[in-house]
């Protein structure tokens, strides 16, 4: 589980396992697998990081592949340098 904050503020928890997708619109919304729609005030590399930490914390060593291809194609909003 991560905590993540709606874009009012109001905290949330939800299950990390279930993420299949970030949007950036410019909002970062977090897609479930379940179909429900969350917008959060998070950027996309703290929910990444609330992911990843998370995934350590119970012995993972690299959060799933479906995660970080969604990443890679919704993250609009960073420049390749």
């Amino acid at each position: 589980m991560i905590r993540l904050n709606r874009i009012n503020g109001q905290p949330v928890v939800i299950n990390a396992d279930l993420i299949e997708m970030l949007e950036v619109t410019p909002e970062v919304i977090v897609l479930l697998t379940t179909g429900r729609r969350l917008v959060v005030s998070q950027s996309v590399d703290e929910v990444v990081q609330a992911v990843v930490d998370y995934q350590r914390s119970i012995g993972v060593k690299r959060p799933p592949p479906h995660l970080i291809q969604s990443i890679a194609m919704g993250d609009t909003d960073h420049d390749e340098g």
